[in-house]
């Protein structure tokens, strides 16, 4: 992921695209992204996704993944460890016996 980072930085900086990039607009930025994901599902049947669309997709979530970098490193937040962090609290909220084979919320469980 440092890697990842170090390319977007190094793309932005020659550009000189730092000065846009405050956290509403790289939230903005993820978002609408995150929207192209789905709009590659519009209109499909079945949920099925059309061979020639998986490369859509394959850039789309290039894109997610690049502006969730970009907003992480702005806000100073380690995503691994927000993560496993994230994970710890998911497990608790989802214990085995209760949530295997369901898709009920955690609070119905």
């Amino acid at each position: 992921m440092d890697e990842h980072l170090k390319l977007i930085l190094k793309f932005i900086r020659k550009r000189d695209w730092e000065k846009f990039h405050d956290p509403k607009n790289l939230a903005i930025s993820l978002v609408l992204e995150a929207s192209e994901v789905l709009q590659t599902f519009q209109w499909t049947k079945d949920n099925n996704l059309p061979e020639d669309k998986l490369n859509d997709i394959k850039e789309e979530l290039a894109d997610v993944y690049y502006w969730l970098l970009l907003l992480s490193n702005k806000l100073n937040i380690n995503l691994d460890q927000a993560f496993l962090e994230k994970m710890k609290k998911n497990k608790k909220k989802y214990p085995v016996d209760k949530a295997k084979g369901k898709s009920t919320k955690y609070n119905k469980l």
